[in-house]
């Protein structure tokens, strides 16, 4: 049987519909949270944005009382960084995740390790945190008592790769610390981490959220390895498709595929926001020729807005007194019709990150 080709705005439709970037949507913050398989979380805001871009009634406290009240977490998950993830999630999936954490970590040590051994290290920094939170500098430091011989920086990228750790929430307005402490995810959550909850389940919310999709893209979103079997193990549950290029991508076979020609409002999407990051060609929502501008050199991602459902830019918001000035700068000049939206949209955007400014400046660069 011959696969449906999907072009690459098809592609992006998927994408977005997924992503509740077609239209806000009215679900609960916890809902979204899980829909998207967890928010990257390497800066405690842009959670917090990336749910307001997407849900129609999404206030600050509605996330702040998730992560209080632990019901959302914050823990190093997906490609080695900090996420938000819901409570049952991060029980179920955390597990799943550790062949990705052990490789990430090997990959950026190499030989690094050398001066201790990982078990005796581990049980170390959990009788650590047994006592109480601690900063990962509190860490190495202990640590570095422990064992005097040994890189305290390679030690501390050890045992946040390899002990469930949960970041403890703080008063801190996005809800946790620049240098936050963690706790043990078992005493943080009480109650112990699912055994093989399934790398089946784990690549069909992947699809769920991301889809259609080839194995190379579930692996770049979650850092895992050799998923190519998992999805011909789920193919007869799967629709299969292919992109232009003749790949062969997998989705759930009720998962949205809006026509190519579905409208897109204006949308201002967080730093760090997985839209961007989740699979291995990207071009179905971000040019090759921009990914440079986006993702720096020193791991930032950007924060971005779109036009006509892809990356056409990046935004900042500054704030001096009561004035907020958000500078939007394109890749190319924008059309008129699509200022005055955008326009509209940051001023929404504005309030929302400062609610108390008296006076907002829009400024395009291009």
């Amino acid at each position: 049987m011959t696969s449906e080709t999907l072009t690459r705005k098809a592609l992006n439709r998927a994408l977005l519909a997924r992503q509740m970037l077609l239209a806000r949507e009215g679900v609960s913050a916890l809902s979204a949270v899980e829909r998207l398989v967890g928010l990257q979380a390497q800066q405690a805001r842009p959670p917090f944005l990336g749910l307001w871009s997407r849900l129609s009634r999404f206030e600050r406290a509605d996330l702040r009382s998730l992560i209080d009240s632990r019901q959302v977490v914050r823990a190093t998950l997906m490609r080695c960084t900090l996420h938000l993830m819901s409570r049952r999630d991060y029980l179920a999936f955390r597990p799943v995740l550790q062949p990705a954490l052990s490789a990430g970590m090997r990959a950026v040590l190499r030989d690094r390790t050398r001066g201790f051994e990982l078990d005796a290290l581990l049980a170390e920094a959990r009788r650590i945190f047994a006592e109480r939170p601690r900063t990962f500098t509190e860490l190495r430091g202990a640590l570095l008592a422990a064992f005097p011989n040994a890189d305290e920086r390679a030690m501390g990228y050890v045992v946040r790769t390899h002990l469930p750790l949960l970041s403890a929430t703080s008063p801190h307005e996005w809800g946790f610390r620049t240098d936050a402490e963690f706790a043990l995810a078992e005493d943080w959550l009480g109650q112990p981490l699912e055994a093989g909850a399934g790398l089946h389940a784990l690549v069909l919310r992947y699809l769920a959220a991301f889809g259609p999709a080839a194995a190379r893209d579930v692996q770049a979103w979650s850092g895992l390895t050799g998923l190519a079997p998992v999805l011909e193990e789920l193919r007869p549950q799967l629709q299969v498709f292919r992109d232009e290029r003749g790949r062969e991508l997998f989705d759930l076979p009720e998962a949205p595929r809006p026509p190519e020609d579905t409208p897109i409002p204006a949308r201002f999407v967080a730093d760090f926001d997985n839209l961007i990051l989740s699979h291995a060609d990207r071009t179905r929502v971000i040019a090759d020729e921009h990914r440079p501008v986006v993702i720096t050199r020193n791991a930032l991602v950007l924060p971005t807005f779109l036009v006509d459902g892809f990356v056409a830019g990046t935004w900042k918001a500054t704030r001096t007194r009561k004035i907020t000035t958000l500078t939007v700068s394109p890749f190319a000049p924008l059309p008129a019709a699509a200022k005055v939206k955008l326009a509209d949209e940051g001023e929404r955007l504005a309030r929302f990150l400062h609610p108390d400014a008296e006076q907002l400046d829009l400024c395009f660069t291009a």
